[in-house]
């Protein structure tokens, strides 16, 4: 709080909004539950210049990037992403990795959103700090969204079927030890034989996310699509600058869960109705907090609802399992498309 809001070093933003609060943050939020006396502000992030959001305290220094939401309820959010952060959540997600047994020394296929996207260089950090080449496919999922909104099924299956096109080039002729996409891509890949054939003799790993998979799929895909490869999972927001990482439970068919990097980034499952937490085991909205020295983006109600699970020891808010969509958020219905 004393960063966030002190001339010195707070952003424009927070030190313009703090003048409209009716308590001070620097005396009143002192604890994790006092974080719900901020104001939920992401939806501010579709207009604010983005510079008003770089904290003062980093000088020229902050080597920041500016990276957009994917626009499913709406105009897309802008936030900006500190050097420092980024090199915490690659680090981060690489301890989660080999605590998954994810090799390292291997190369990477990611077919994900780049451009204004904050995933592909997350994944790209990762995959040279674990030693390995990236081989990166672009996808664009506002306009498959567009298409899918519209109707033009067939124009957004010719996008999807030139996407694995791509992806087939790739895993014919390099290496691939990790995979990296989506559930709709995924759930196409395991439609042509000859694709599921390589990908089993050559990945090890198969990293999703970016769209809910139900427990049906991930078994499926698992034990009888990809035998060969472990999936895992992981589950974020543009908002709060990261994702949190499916939980190393062993190989049984148990519940995905996601662990957040807690303190800096956390969950809380709620009711929608009254904000308050639901009983650990019950379902209820997602809630995200991203709490740095390069943001501060708290109380924001996610378009997801989930089931409550407690954290690992030591870990603050929820853990989340069962993730799903809702049909619509903020009066929009949510298309998911390919992410």
């Amino acid at each position: 709080m004393q960063w966030h809001f002190s001339p010195e070093t707070g952003s424009p933003f927070w030190l313009e909004r703090a003048r409209a609060l009716d308590f001070d943050p620097l005396t009143d939020v002192r604890t994790f539950d006092d974080l719900a006396l901020l104001p939920n502000v992401v939806d501010e992030l579709r207009d604010v210049p983005v510079r008003e959001l770089i904290p003062r305290g980093y000088g020229n220094e902050h080597a920041a990037r500016v990276y957009e939401s994917g626009g499913t309820t709406g105009q897309p959010k802008r936030v900006v992403s500190t050097a420092e952060w980024e090199r915490l959540s690659a680090e981060w997600f690489s301890e989660r990795l080999d605590n998954l047994s994810v090799a390292r020394d291997v190369d990477w296929l990611s077919a994900i959103p780049s451009g204004p996207h904050g995933v592909a260089v997350l994944v790209t950090m990762t995959s040279t700090l674990r030693g390995g080449l990236n081989h990166a496919l672009d996808l664009d999922p506002r306009w498959v969204k567009k298409l899918v909104e519209q109707g033009r099924t067939a124009e957004s299956d010719s996008y999807i079927a030139h996407v694995i096109e791509q992806m087939h080039l790739v895993l014919q002729s390099q290496d691939v030890g990790v995979l990296m996409s989506t559930p709709p891509l995924l759930e196409r890949l395991a439609q042509h034989d000859d694709l599921v054939e390589l990908i089993n003799r050559k990945v090890r790993t198969i990293i999703w996310g970016g769209a809910h998979m139900d427990a049906d799929t991930r078994d499926l895909l698992r034990s009888e699509v990809f035998p060969e490869a472990r999936l895992v999972g992981v589950y974020g927001s543009t908002t709060v600058l990261g994702s949190a990482v499916e939980r190393a439970d062993g190989d049984e068919p148990a519940p995905c869960v996601f662990d957040t990097f807690s303190p800096y980034i956390t969950f809380r499952v709620v009711n929608p109705e009254t904000g308050k937490p639901v009983p650990y085991g019950e379902r209820g909205q997602v809630v995200m907090n991203h709490v740095t020295k390069s943001a501060l983006l708290v109380n924001n109600p996610e378009r997801d609802y989930a089931t409550r699970i407690a954290p690992p020891p030591g870990g603050l808010g929820d853990s989340v399992a069962d993730v799903s969509p809702a049909t619509s958020f903020g009066g929009a219905a949510v298309i998911e498309g390919v992410y």
